[in-house]
């Protein structure tokens, strides 16, 4: 891994990929015969909703950023059930917060927020990007934050794959190589609760399994 990389300087991987994601968007998986409107609709984000809201109100949260929200579609789904079988309205509502959505391959949200927010939340991102360049995408999540960041990574292989051929998770570590650099990153930022979920392959089965009977509308 290298800190050569940067926001004003990321690797060609990252914009490679960029670039690979924002076909995705606007003209489907190919590989899979999936039409645009079902790639990152934003599917990855509602089954970590009520540890989302512990932290909102553990730290009096009034303002998000969803950082890599695809499409956004998670803050317009309704009559969403919970984990512990409550139905709310919409995270929206549920959360109680004002949210602001930024991805990098999503027309609509390409535009790199400026300021900053009391939480960032970053769900099914982070294994999305190469690994030359995670260190300044962390220290970028950490940097937008006042109060918090709560993120989950993939450590396995997707069964999405990129109109190149490649598998959709460029960087498929272990939670091993995850936690150092996670810990490295937090600790520039000292006033910033976080909460990041490593998932195994049994447990991301699991996950997507019980979020079918989340959310419907």
């Amino acid at each position: 891994m290298t800190a050569a990389y940067s926001r004003a300087n990321p690797s060609p991987r990252y914009k490679e990929l960029v670039s690979l994601y924002n076909k995705m968007h606007l003209e489907g998986e190919s590989q899979r015969n999936r039409p645009p409107e079902k790639v990152y609709p934003g599917e990855s984000l509602p089954v970590h909703a009520l540890p989302i809201k512990v932290l909102i109100d553990a730290t009096q949260s009034k303002t998000l950023l969803d950082y890599g929200a695809g499409k956004g579609l998670q803050y317009q789904w309704e009559n969403m059930k919970l984990t512990d079988g409550r139905t709310v309205p919409g995270l929206k509502q549920f959360w109680g917060v004002d949210i602001t959505c930024y991805d990098p391959a999503y027309p609509p949200f390409m535009k790199l927020p400026t300021g900053k927010f009391d939480g960032v939340v970053c769900t099914d991102v982070l294994e999305h990007c190469p690994e030359s360049d995670l260190e300044w995408i962390l220290g970028e999540i950490f940097g937008y934050a006042n109060k918090f960041v709560y993120a989950n990574i993939a450590c396995h292989k997707a069964k999405a794959i990129l109109p190149n051929g490649e598998n959709a998770h460029a960087t498929a570590r272990h939670e091993d190589f995850w936690r150092p650099l996670i810990e490295r990153v937090a600790a520039r930022h000292p006033g910033v609760r976080y909460r990041f979920v490593l998932e195994n392959k049994k447990q991301f089965l699991f996950l997507k399994k019980r979020f079918k009977t989340y959310v419907t509308g």
